[in-house]
């Protein structure tokens, strides 16, 4: 099914639910496909790319509003401030071009991936996942919307309906790192992304979060702790310490090991800390 409006889908959504039979909601399908190769496609489908309302980036007086099906290419070509520097980054580090003009935000955090590489800078920025079923509509923060290698706290006849990004309340800065076995077109050893705000030259809050290092990304608070009220200059970097990454779990697998994946990480921050302040001449 391919309905033209968030409530069908949410009334089909319901429907289903009802009968057993909740179909696979499907966005840009750049995951789907793949994992189907060599078999026909027998899912009930629920295709969203058809709601217009569903795609697009606007703003209002709290902040940013992603629709659901924005593509990655959509968000790259917006006219966005400096805080998504890092989520723009991470689009670009989305497959190649093709799958940037399919993919989907929503499908990216949907998918629940250890190394979905744009689970790091949304969750630096404090976005929330605005769920919608028939009826109903609540929000969660992302940190709390995915719950463990694919898996989200959606419910049967729930989907995401957009991403919401607060503003930040003074000026906002942002830089994604990703480590992989090549520069282009690989599944993340390590990523990282800061957002920082600052006034007057000092970091009045700030927000680190390291992705394929644990089961799912999370942000490091006695960092964040650390850099507040520090100069925003190159010593940044020098107040990063192994400690602040005892949350961690990372695992040992074909890419990397546990160890290498944790000490990637801590080099990764400390880079993005020295880039971010020299891009601003600091």
């Amino acid at each position: 099914m391919r309905p033209t409006s968030l409530a069908e889908a949410l009334d089909h959504l319901s429907a289903a639910n009802q009968n057993a039979a909740v179909p696979v909601i499907l966005a840009g399908g750049t995951d789907f496909y793949p994992v189907r190769v060599g078999r026909a496609v027998d899912d009930d489908i629920l295709d969203l790319t058809g709601i217009t309302d569903l795609r697009g980036i606007s703003e209002t007086a709290e902040g940013w509003r992603i629709g659901a099906t924005t593509t990655w290419s959509d968000l790259i070509a917006a006219d966005l401030p400096p805080l998504f520097d890092a989520l723009r980054s991470a689009a670009r580090a989305i497959g190649g071009v093709q799958i940037q003009n399919a993919a989907t935000v929503a499908g990216n955090l949907c998918n629940a991936s250890p190394a979905a590489d744009s689970v790091p800078p949304l969750l630096a920025m404090r976005a929330r996942v605005e769920i919608s079923a028939a009826g109903n509509r609540r929000d969660v923060g992302l940190g709390d919307f995915i719950t463990g290698n694919r898996r989200t706290v959606l419910k049967p006849g729930e989907l995401v309906s957009a991403i919401l990004v607060p503003k930040p309340k003074k000026d906002a800065h942002s830089i994604f790192l990703k480590l992989g076995a090549r520069e282009y077109l690989v599944i993340s050893i390590a990523m990282v992304a800061v957002v920082v705000e600052v006034e007057n030259n000092v970091i009045s809050a700030a927000s680190v979060a390291v992705g394929a290092c644990s089961a799912v990304a999370q942000r490091l608070p006695y960092l964040e702790a650390e850099l507040i009220g520090r100069r925003f200059n190159v010593a940044l970097a020098n107040r990063v310490e192994r400690s602040h990454f005892e949350g961690l779990s990372p695992i040992d697998d074909i890419r990397a090991s546990g160890a290498y994946r944790r000490e990637a990480a801590e080099i990764l921050v400390r880079r993005a800390l020295t880039t971010l302040t020299k891009q601003k001449g600091n």
